[in-house]
């Protein structure tokens, strides 16, 4: 993983997740990560951010570290 950060993409997490465990579609990583479909497609189209819970349902469903998260989404390193 760079130090630098990607441009800002949510979608670039949620692609990474769903290849990861192996979902079809959307709506099928909005229910392995247990959220309403409606949440993943708002992330998708930048009209949500992706909260600390959502974060934290991706931390327990994978072997996957805050920073790695962080960096996919493209937000700048701590």
């Amino acid at each position: 993983m760079s130090t630098e950060s990607l441009p800002l993409d949510p979608s670039r997490l949620l692609n990474h997740v769903k290849e990861r465990l192996g979902a079809k579609s959307d709506a099928a990583l909005s229910r392995a990560l247990n959220v309403a479909p409606p949440v993943i497609s708002k992330i998708r189209h930048s009209r949500l951010a992706i909260g600390d819970s959502l974060k934290i349902r991706i931390l327990e469903k994978m072997e996957i570290s805050i920073h790695e998260i962080n960096y996919l989404i493209g937000k700048a390193p701590a």
